[in-house]
């Protein structure tokens, strides 16, 4: 593994670590996150986490999955999820959180965001009152092809959202990349709509753990770190965090143009 610096005039240090292959990345994301969510445990008693969803997130989850923690201890909440979609359908993240993370971990605590709630925004408010009652210690933030964090795309993303967790309109290029993705079959089938936790949300965490792998990526991460910091590209608010953590790999960096090493991984 490699770790490098980047200094931005925006930020503080942000650790980007970049790796040759995806498990890599997946290995080495779970135990600075296992790390964080132990420390958290010894500090307070308890870890309060955000789980990411999405392809990016896979190798993290899974290897975080099998790792030996006091999981009784932690309790987690999810990201976002799509308006009308209930929590069966194959494509929603309550049914992939709870098949990939809750049944393997079996924390203390599981929280969803019911994207088929009867009024969404009374949904959005119930949640964000329990994401405000104690305090956040790790957030998985992934970044979408166009920039996204959580369903934070360009055009709805606000740096200094008053609201904890909202109801947004998503783009065209977040619904395209779902059916990219296959968890849809075309774009007539992805919602319009999805609750989502706000930037203002994700930076209560004080730790984001961030896995964006794959050449897909690659525009949105040059943009994330090397672009200006603006709402156009949501993701670059990764480098206005005190403790955020970045694992890429060889594609995913292919495009910045501070050129790091790629590591040999130790097995």
């Amino acid at each position: 593994m490699l770790s490098v610096n980047l200094a931005t005039d925006a930020s503080p240090a942000l650790s980007v670590s970049i790796f040759p292959r995806l498990d890599d990345l997946g290995r080495a994301a779970a135990v600075k996150s296992a790390e964080l969510i132990t420390a958290a445990i010894r500090d307070r008693g308890r870890a309060r986490i955000l789980v990411a969803t999405g392809n990016s997130q896979l190798a993290l989850i899974g290897h975080l999955a099998t790792t030996k923690l006091d999981w009784s201890k932690v309790d987690a909440f999810h990201l976002d999820e799509y308006v009308g979609i209930d929590a069966h359908h194959p494509a929603s993240f309550r049914f992939y959180i709870r098949t990939r993370f809750e049944e393997k971990v079996r924390p203390g605590s599981m929280h969803y965001l019911r994207g088929d709630a009867p009024d969404p925004d009374a949904e959005a408010a119930r949640y964000g009152e329990l994401l405000l009652a104690a305090p956040l210690d790790l957030a998985f933030v992934g970044i979408g092809e166009n920039g996204h964090i959580a369903f934070n795309d360009p055009h709805v993303a606000d740096f200094n959202d008053p609201l904890t967790v909202k109801r947004v309109e998503l783009d065209t290029a977040c619904r395209t990349q779902q059916v990219h993705e296959g968890h849809f079959p075309s774009i007539a089938h992805v919602p319009r709509e999805a609750l989502s936790v706000t930037c203002s949300g994700l930076m209560r965490a004080a730790h984001w753990v961030c896995s964006v792998p794959e050449l897909r990526k690659a525009d949105a991460v040059l943009a994330s770190l090397e672009g200006p910091l603006t709402p156009a590209c949501p993701g670059s608010l990764v480098r206005t965090h005190p403790s955020a953590f970045l694992y890429l790999d060889s594609e995913s960096a292919s495009k910045l143009t501070q050129r790091f090493p790629t590591p040999a991984v130790s097995r």
